[in-house]
């Protein structure tokens, strides 16, 4: 019997403990909403009595059996200094499918990519202004983005249930395989020439997907070689520069047709 490639073991590996990957979401709102989405797989809920009575409804139409603690006792496995607020639930990472099922379809699409945004709170603010703005998608990469977290799900204040969040393995070729749908992409760089509005001008009836880096170093060379142009926020001063989440939002709306 032939002995198997490492890399085919190494890949098996993977695929079986990306299988077994559970989360631990905590907090009221973000737990209420895990529980109220049918697509969400739920596997243990750990409340107190009183965060047991605020989730009552959310509880009952899941069909979870909670376990319900003394405060005292409440030790979920979460950061200690996490505000759970006495409700935490394990679940399975959403599953929200690839590129084109989630990036086509609605009549003018955004779609928001991260290039090594790893801060759950970023990524969470970012899910929250997508999902009002009305972005079809928020996109970072595998390795070096942020994955699915109890924090990133407690600041996306239940977007993380409701906005797709895809993971892709190349965030190169993710932006290729957009302009090939027909997007036209933009790299957010403060030094770039023309801002989003001039880039879009005539354009803002078409699909965009605007590329955000992280704070410090910013958009890596390959991604900026890749997209179709740089762009940068119109700003009042010569000087500062914005938090990645509220960049994400600004650009956002400043690329919708209005």
């Amino acid at each position: 019997m032939s002995k198997k490639p490492k890399w085919v073991v190494e890949k098996e590996q993977a695929k079986r403990a990306a299988a077994a990957e559970t989360v631990w979401l905590f907090g009221l709102h973000a737990v209420r909403d895990a529980l109220l989405n049918p697509k969400r797989e739920k596997l243990r809920l750990m409340v107190t009595m009183n965060a047991q009575a605020k989730l009552a409804d959310a509880i009952a139409e899941s069909g979870i059996e909670a376990e319900v603690i003394d405060p005292r006792k409440f030790n979920p496995p979460i950061d200690p200094q996490s505000v759970h607020q006495g409700a935490a639930l394990e679940v399975k990472p959403l599953n929200w499918g690839g590129l084109a099922e989630n990036c086509i379809g609605a009549e003018a699409p955004r779609v928001l990519l991260l290039d090594r945004v790893t801060d759950p709170h970023n990524v969470g603010a970012i899910l929250r202004s997508a999902e009002v703005l009305g972005a079809s998608a928020v996109i970072g990469t595998r390795h070096h983005s942020a994955p699915e977290t109890g924090a990133l799900a407690k600041t996306a204040s239940g977007a993380l249930e409701r906005q797709p969040y895809l993971r892709m393995r190349n965030l190169a070729d993710t932006i290729t395989e957009l302009q090939g749908m027909g997007f036209t992409v933009l790299g957010l760089d403060g030094e770039a020439d023309q801002t989003i509005e001039t880039a879009l001008e005539g354009k803002q009836h078409l699909p965009v997907a605007l590329v955000l880096g992280a704070e410090g170093p910013g958009l890596r060379q390959k991604t900026k070689e890749t997209v179709d142009a740089l762009v940068k926020i119109d700003a009042a001063g010569g000087f500062g520069s914005l938090n990645v989440s509220n960049a994400a939002a600004i650009a956002l709306y400043a690329s919708i047709a209005r």
